[in-house]
């Protein structure tokens, strides 16, 4: 099982390929750029699938997710397992249903460290990533690899954002351990 944190880093991104902008066909920065233009938060439903090192999907799982800046959310597994994830700048709470228990912490920087918080923030993005475009297509989409400038900071090793003439359609993160979202 994932940490809160690293099951709401990966979700995270994968909400974000549900929100589609309506620009015109362009290369993955342009979209990038059109998408995070004005973009304050985001409110919608995710699914996810998590593969091991190997190619195996290990884990599936959906829910919902709202978010407000960068350091706001609100992030709520329905399945298989619920549970409930809430940060209000300075805490997160995390509510485990099946366990009848709650935990708190301190929200910490791991959270600035995340390609959503790059997204939301894009002057973050050059500062925090290494970003290149895919030379060619794969999938149909345009794609933008986001590598940790240090990789000390971040719970990824990769993030790539894919993007079709609708906006931002798909993302992939590579975590520490190898396992695929």
């Amino acid at each position: 099982m994932h940490t809160p944190f690293r099951r709401y880093l990966v979700a995270a991104t994968l909400v974000l390929a549900s929100v589609g902008s309506a620009s015109a066909w362009a290369g993955a920065r342009d979209e990038l750029n059109r998408f995070t233009q004005g973009l304050k938060g985001l409110d919608g439903q995710f699914s996810q699938q998590v593969f091991d090192s190997k190619g195996k999907v290990k884990e599936n799982t959906s829910g919902r997710v709202a978010l407000s800046a960068p350091r706001l959310f609100r992030w709520e597994y329905i399945k298989p397992h619920e549970q409930l994830i809430v940060a209000d700048g300075k805490k997160v709470w995390v509510y485990e249903k099946d366990l009848e228990q709650a935990t708190v912490r301190p929200q910490g920087a791991e959270e600035q460290n995340s390609p959503l918080t790059a997204l939301i923030n894009p002057a973050l993005l050059d500062k925090q990533y290494d970003v290149s475009e895919e030379a060619a297509a794969r999938d149909g989409l345009q794609w933008l690899a986001l590598s940790p400038k240090r990789e000390t900071d971040t719970a990824f090793q990769y993030a790539a954002l894919g993007f079709n003439a609708q906006g931002l359609a798909r993302m992939e993160v590579v975590d520490a351990v190898g396992q695929r979202t």
